[in-house]
């Protein structure tokens, strides 16, 4: 018998999603100025909360059209350049939605206007989107979905965990062979 507690309800969406920042002001002329996205709080703080450890930062959030929010921390006493090199969106990306392709096009037009390097779109098939990096080094996509975006996600759904199944047998022995552990459970660290 399985002593752990039941699974609560859904978690029903992402309230925010935080990434490290070099400098709060020019992240909110990037995301406030240029993407438009208002400014909806910013917590400086002395201490980690929770923990009470001695560091100075700022958490600033801004909003998205959903109520959902992108977030940042500025906290110049731990970072290095390190923390803002450019990585591939395979390593870490965020993608924010726009209404529809007309508007996908809008904005890649607004960012090359502004001098921001633009890739896309690409047809992934269920969306279009574009990619450019803002000035943290994180990569960033602005996405919006194709017609065909709620019937290609139904048909995936059917088979997602067959999917799963199969490329986890196919890459198992490769990865081991890196030294990638597999065998890490939930709450556990590598």
């Amino acid at each position: 018998m399985d002593d752990r507690p039941a699974v609560p309800s859904r978690l029903v969406g992402m309230h925010h999603v935080a990434f490290r920042c070099r400098d709060a002001e020019q992240t909110r002329r990037f995301y406030g100025d240029l993407l438009g996205l208002p400014l909806a709080a910013g917590f400086s703080f002395d201490k980690v909360s929770g923990t009470q450890a001695d560091l100075r930062y700022l958490h600033v959030f801004f909003e998205l059209g959903d109520g959902r929010f992108l977030a940042f921390f500025d906290a110049p006493d731990s970072a290095t350049e390190e923390h803002f090199r450019r990585r591939s969106g395979f390593n870490r990306h965020v993608a924010i939605e726009a209404p529809d392709l007309p508007s996908l096009q809008a904005w890649r037009r607004r960012l090359l206007a502004h001098g921001v390097e633009v890739e896309g779109p690409l047809d992934h098939g269920f969306v279009q989107s574009i990619y450019f990096f803002d000035p943290n080094g994180l990569n960033v996509e602005i996405t919006a979905r194709t017609s065909a975006h709620d019937a290609i996600l139904a048909e995936e759904r059917m088979h997602a965990a067959a999917e799963l199944a199969r490329w986890t047998e196919r890459t198992r022995a490769l990865k081991r062979e890196r030294g990638l552990r597999d065998d890490v459970g939930p709450g556990e660290r590598a």
